[in-house]
């Protein structure tokens, strides 16, 4: 059964701002270690952190909070499978955001596609259960 879905646009030029005028302030405030050390190697910084940034605004929404209620920007991280498959790691706020909204014998599993055709990133977030076996 679908739990939550979100889905965000974000604007590159906007985010490539943020890099510019802030720099690390901005990047450490939203996004792990992780996603900085991913999104620096790319020859697209801006759009692979506006990808990250749509990712993150869906994944708030699909959890229906939004960026309140406990859960915070680096509670919600954007990694890639060794295939390129963007997955997404939630801790904290949430983490217990999730765990609270997923039905007694079920799991959750949280689905994430992500893509840019500059200047706009987009993310699409769906929050799944699954009965456990």
């Amino acid at each position: 059964m679908i739990l939550g879905i979100g889905s965000d646009l974000c604007d590159i030029t906007r985010i490539e701002r943020s890099l510019e005028r802030f720099g690390d302030r901005f990047t450490a405030r939203v996004f792990t270690p992780g996603e900085q050390a991913t999104c620096d190697r790319r020859a697209t910084r801006a759009a692979s952190y506006a990808r990250r940034f749509a990712a993150k605004e869906a994944c708030s929404k699909a959890l229906g909070t939004g960026m309140r209620a406990g859960v915070f920007w680096r509670d919600m991280e954007v990694a890639n499978l060794p295939g390129g498959k963007p997955v997404l790691r939630l801790s904290g706020g949430a983490l217990e955001r999730l765990r609270r909204m997923t039905p007694s014998g079920h799991e959750a599993v949280v689905h994430v596609s992500l893509t840019d055709d500059p200047p706009i990133a987009q993310a699409f977030v769906v929050i799944e259960a699954v009965q456990r076996p």
